[in-house]
C-alpha cells in the first residue's frame, strides 16, 4: 500500500498514517472519511454514483451548520444522485445552484476530529471494502 499511495501521490499525513498498514487494515482503521474518498475516487474513478452517495451521506453530517437552502438541497441530490432516482444533470443542477452558497464555509468549520470519524464510518457503510479496485492499481506500474 505504501508504493500506491506513493504513486497516487497522497498526502504526507496520510501516508504515514497508512505506513506499513495492510490495505484491510487501512480501510477498517482509517478515521478519516475525506482520505477514504479521495482514495476510493483514485482507485474506482467510475464508480460516480456510489461515490456521491457517500460524499452525500459525509455532507448531511454537517447539515445543521448549513444556513442555506441552496446548500442542504445539493446534499439531498447528491444521496438521490446516489440512489438513482435523479439524473446527472439533475445533480449537477443542483451543485451550480449551491456553488454561491455557504455549504463550503460551514463544512470547514465541522472538521473535527469527531466528525472525520464519523464520516470514514459512512465511507465504510456506503464504499463496502468488496468494490474497491486496490489490488489492480497495485499491479500496475
Amino acid at each position: 500500500m505504501k508504493d500506491l499511495l506513493l504513486k497516487l501521490n497522497a498526502c504526507n499525513n496520510a501516508k504515514e498514517w497508512a505506513e506499513n498498514k495492510s490495505w484491510e487494515e487501512i480501510y477498517n482503521t482509517c478515521h478519516r472519511g475525506d482520505w477514504l474518498l479521495w482514495l476510493f475516487k483514485r482507485t474506482n474513478p467510475d464508480d460516480l454514483q456510489l461515490i456521491t452517495l457517500a460524499k452525500g451521506h459525509c455532507a448531511n453530517t454537517i447539515r445543521h451548520l448549513m444556513k442555506d437552502e441552496r446548500s442542504l438541497k445539493a446534499v439531498d441530490a447528491a444521496i438521490a444522485f446516489g440512489e438513482g432516482k435523479i439524473t446527472k444533470d439533475e445533480l449537477d443542477a443542483a451543485y451550480a445552484t449551491a456553488a454561491d452558497a455557504d455549504a463550503y464555509a460551514a463544512a470547514a468549520a465541522a472538521s473535527k476530529a469527531e466528525n472525520q470519524q464519523l464520516t470514514a464510518d459512512i465511507c465504510r457503510k456506503f464504499l463496502p471494502i468488496e468494490i474497491w479496485d486496490i489490488n489492480s492499481l497495485n499491479k500496475q506500474d
